[in-house]
Parts: C-alpha cells; structure tokens; sequence
C-alpha cells in the first residue's frame, strides 16, 4: 500500500494512527486527533488537520484558541496568531514583546492595534520589501470608500510607524517606505458640539433605560471636559472631595498629562446615585463605570452604549458622539471668558501656545478647575 508523506502524522504499534502536532502548536489550541486505522481515511483526515495548521501559520484563519476565547483582548488574540518567517506580522509581534512597546500608553497601544487590524488582512503575512505603491495606494483608497476618510487617514500613519519599527528591526529599510508616495490627507475636523439640554435628555434615557453607568458617565463626562476614553478608566481613588465640592484627577490616557475636572452639583449626585446602585462599595483601584454586565466599560462596550441612547432620544440620522461633550465644553468656558491657558490646562491640550511651560510650573489645582466651570456658567447663559 502506498503511503503519503503527512507532517504531524504517525503510526502507533497497533496500527492506529494520529496527527500529533507540536507544543508550540498545542499552545494555539490544536491537539491531538485520532484518525483511525492507517490507510486513506486516516490520511484524509491528517491532511485535513494540516490544512486547518497551514492556514493559522500563514495567517489565514484564527486558530482553535481564538475561536474557543472570543472574549481575548486584541493584544491577547493578535498574541496567539502565527505569521511567515520575514513577514510584517512577524516584525509586529517581536516590537511587542519589547519594553518600547510596553511602556507605551494603553490608548495608543489600542490605536496601533485599530490600525493592524485593517493592515493585517492585506500584508501580514507578506515580506514589507515586496509591497509597492500601488499596493498602499490601493488600500488606502479601499478603507477611505469602505469605512472612513478618517480612518484611512489613520491607518496610513499606523503603517508608517510600523514600517520605521520593521526597519529597525531590520525587515526593511527606513527609508523605501512606499507609502511615502501617497498623500495622507486627512478629515477636516469636528466642530459638532451638544448643548446642556441635550445632555440632560440623553443622561434622563438612558438611566430610565437602565444605562446606568452609561447615565453616570455622560453626567460626568459633561461637567469634567474628561475625553471619553480617560472618563471609562477612573478610578475610585481618583475622586477627591473637600468643603468646595468633588473633582477627579486623572491623566490623559494618550500623553499622560495630568488633568482634572470639577463636578457639579448635578453631576455628583448622577454618579452617587449610580454608585449606590451598584449594590457594593468600590475602594482603590476599582473602575468606577460599568456596563450593564458589571463589567468595566471597554471602548467598544461605552461606544455601542452610546449609540444605542442617541438613537433612541434623536433619531437614526443623529452623528454626534460622547468626545463632542470636550469640545462643547470648550466653547461655552470660552464665551464665559475663561484664559485660554486656564482651558488648556484644564483639558491636558496645548490650546494655549503657552501650556508647555504653565503645566511644568503650576500644577492642576481645584481653583483651575472651579473657574473654569464657573466660565461654562457665564458661557452657557451667553450661547442661549
């Protein structure tokens, strides 16, 4: 009889056979597989598993341990994938398991991570020399027409980071990055903003919707100017009260300026009230916010919530999101007459050219805060 030559495939003294893959292979999920008496159906069923192997390896398909763990974390999931030997995937994996890539910040870690996930299906399991112009310029214009002018934008920078990172590591060189020949251009800016009525209707739903921790965030998020992504990571330990009221300090999640954000009267009785709720004390390091699961609000879980809210109070067509509230704050401290390096301050952002300096030497103090929150008072009135 003749037989076939199958990686992974052998023969024990009884005649039964098995594809048996190796540890690293196991560590990805794959296992042992009985296939039966040596002969055509044991291979069949040996090939089938090798295909199943082959196509993990190179990058094609999830591997049995993601599919069986749905709830891994991007980082976690993108860990268990294997790429080709010379591959940009490959290059990706060793930049993060080094300390440069640790010691970045969680938010650009997930921006990074954003960004692969649209380069990955196209050139992860490809050698970065043999991707050309055309390529890039080909891609870029999919993600533009498919997702966003914005998210292209984005991605294009991503893979220009990723390209001097392959470079580095010697995948590629520096400078014959051939996107370089594509022009990046970017979103014009947001200028939506939301007034305080609105917010109040959008936090009244969703706590009678039970959004609870959805109705504390956006109470919070519109009296601190906080961006939505620094919002969902504070922490019980981060809320400070004394005679003049309650504020949270924090840092940007991005840059890890220090910022900080008054609460009003309102807002601190939305957050009592939700915590109170929530049926337990939270101490420390405990993540105030919580979906409806009790589980700590991810990006996506806080965005879907949202949505879901903003539809219900204005309609499908409504396009405004929870990262408006920064700006809408902005304009009404600004019409109410606050310093510009106050705001700057403020929000951890370099609005006033003079922020570099008045954040080194004055720290963010609750007076900073307090007038700046009595500026979107005085705004607030004006913008009426």
């Amino acid at each position: 009889m003749t037989k076939l030559k199958i990686p992974y495939y052998s023969v024990r003294r009884n005649g039964r056979a098995f594809w048996e893959p190796r540890p690293h292979m196991r560590a990805l999920g794959f296992y042992s597989v009985p296939c039966g008496q040596d002969g055509p159906d044991a291979w069949a069923i040996a090939q089938q598993w090798n295909a199943r192997w082959q196509a993990v390896k190179r990058g094609h398909a999830p591997s049995p341990a993601m599919a069986a763990a749905g709830n891994l974390s991007p980082e976690r999931f993108e860990e268990l994938t294997v790429y080709p030997p010379r591959s940009l995937g490959e290059a990706f994996r060793r930049y993060r398991r080094t300390d440069v890539w640790a010691s970045k910040a969680p938010r650009t870690r997930e921006d990074w991570l954003r960004g692969w996930k649209h380069i990955k299906p196209i050139f992860g399991d490809c050698n970065p020399r043999t991707v050309s112009l055309e390529d890039i310029s080909a891609w870029r214009k999919a993600i533009e027409e498919t997702v966003s002018l914005r998210e292209a934008h984005r991605c294009l920078k991503i893979w220009r980071a990723m390209w001097k990172v392959a470079a580095a590591l010697g995948y590629c060189v520096r400078d014959a990055d051939p996107s370089l020949g594509v022009r990046n251009r970017a979103a014009p800016g947001r200028s939506a903003t939301w007034t305080e009525g609105e917010v109040v209707r959008l936090y009244k739903r969703a706590y009678r919707d039970g959004y609870h921790g959805l109705a504390a965030v956006i109470g919070v998020a519109w009296a601190t100017q906080l961006s939505p992504g620094d919002v969902r990571m504070i922490r019980a330990s981060q809320l400070a009260r004394n005679s003049t009221g309650a504020v949270f300090f924090t840092a940007r999640g991005k840059t890890g300026t220090p910022v900080g954000g008054a609460l009003t009267d309102r807002a601190l009785a939305a957050l009592e009230a939700y915590i109170a709720g929530l049926g337990a004390e939270l101490h420390g390091e405990a993540y105030i916010f919580r979906n409806r699961s009790g589980a700590p609000y991810s990006s996506d879980t806080l965005g879907d919530d949202f949505r879901d809210v903003r539809r219900l109070v204005f309609g499908d067509r409504e396009q405004r999101t929870l990262a408006d509230f920064r700006r809408s704050g902005a304009v009404e401290a600004i019409a109410g007459g606050a310093k510009a390096e106050e705001l700057a301050h403020a929000m951890g952002n370099t609005l006033s050219a003079s922020n570099a300096l008045f954040a080194t030497y004055v720290p963010v103090n609750q007076a900073t805060l307090r007038s700046v929150l009595e500026a979107r008072r005085r705004g607030r009135s004006k913008l009426r």
